[in-house]
């Protein structure tokens, strides 16, 4: 099989010239991604990352603004020399602008500003969880879906109408990548992480059985997981077996988000569902999200791990889509938003995907 580097050069070799290449920066949370976009294919050129890894408890935003300092460089060469490609032969700069870590989005947005000033490169500015959506769109095929969005810091239910992805339901607290990290961290089960589309969590929850006592919480259309939490951390404090609560505490997560979900796609008429984020690499919520669909005669798809957690080339696809409607701002406008919601930001695009991109 050809390298990344020779599938790519020998792809702009033949192409007709209308070829739109965008070089996208990730830097939101614990991930340095630099990803790399063709407008035809093989469409993903490079997917180069680095992720900040504490030695013990959670992420301080000082420790990996300094870590994404320190990899930046060898993160952008690597993704350059997987693609075949100088900063010379992109069309673009697309760079995650929020929301995300105030100090971890500094770095993403001065390596992006330096690049696009240098080589005189139109800058796009792109939001983290549009971006989660779109590359959705882009691997399942599925163009007009529900967005199940799960992650550390963020979890919604959202739905295209109008010029914008719509949020039809979210957390009332805390992310459900959150709730479980923070679970497996205060009892000690093990880093939590995902892992071959198993949490902690899930590791300890085998053999676990449904007990009575935690709360299931959903207000209207919205989740709410920090009751569960605290109630969940007394329960194994107590003295309750500790798979069981594992097995508790997952079973009414999971089951919260899809009902919201599900309720979405009865509201919309929708006849399709995703799973995006990085805890759509949980086997166990796709195997829920799946079923929920099924039993609605819905089509439903999953970002495949990979691309489920944060990336560069998420940012550089729907950088690729922004550039093409013409989004682009100014270096001096290139600024950071920490809590820059989805339903700020205008998609023209839609239902575009990738795939339909192109000049020539």
């Amino acid at each position: 099989m050809a390298s990344a580097a020779t599938q790519s050069s020998s792809h702009r070799r033949s192409g007709n010239g209308g070829d739109l290449i965008v070089l996208g920066i990730e830097s939101t949370a614990h991930t340095f991604g630099v990803g790399i976009v063709s407008s035809k294919e093989p469409y993903i050129l490079a997917d180069a990352r680095r992720q900040y890894k504490p030695k013990s408890g959670g992420i301080l935003p000082r420790e990996v603004a300094a870590f994404f300092s320190s990899v930046a460089g060898e993160v952008l060469a690597e993704a350059l020399a997987q693609a075949g490609l100088t900063v010379r032969d992109v069309d673009g700069i697309a760079v995650a602008l929020g929301p995300g870590m105030g100090p971890a989005l500094r770095v993403g947005a001065t390596v992006a500003r330096a690049l696009a000033s240098r080589y005189r490169k139109p800058l796009v500015p792109v939001n983290h969880a549009v971006a989660h959506i779109e590359v959705a769109r882009f691997v399942t095929g599925l163009r007009d879906p529900v967005a199940v969005y799960v992650a550390g810091g963020n979890t919604s239910i959202l739905s295209y109408s109008e010029g914008r992805y719509r949020v039809f339901g979210e957390t009332l607290d805390i992310a459900l990548g959150n709730l479980l990290d923070t679970f497996a961290r205060e009892v000690g089960i093990a880093p939590p992480y995902v892992s071959g589309g198993k949490h902690a969590v899930d590791k300890c929850a085998e053999g676990g059985d449904y007990i009575d006592g935690l709360p299931y919480v959903v207000k209207g259309q919205d989740v709410s997981y920090s009751g569960l939490l605290t109630a969940a951390l007394r329960m194994a404090r107590s003295g309750a077996r500790l798979s069981d609560v594992c097995y508790t505490l997952r079973e009414i997560a999971f089951s919260s988000i899809v009902e919201v979900g599900e309720r979405c796609m009865a509201h919309t008429g929708r006849d399709s569902v995703v799973l995006t984020g990085g805890v759509a690499a949980n086997k166990v919520l796709a195997s829920k999200v799946a079923l929920m669909a099924e039993s609605r005669g819905a089509r439903h798809g999953t970002v495949p791990p990979r691309l489920a957690g944060d990336n560069g080339v998420m940012i550089a696809l729907t950088g690729a889509l922004a550039l093409a409607h013409g989004v682009t701002i100014g270096v001096e406008e290139a600024v950071i938003r920490q809590r820059w919601r989805v339903d700020r930001v205008d998609v023209p695009w839609y239902p575009a995907t990738l795939k339909d991109l192109s000049s020539g």
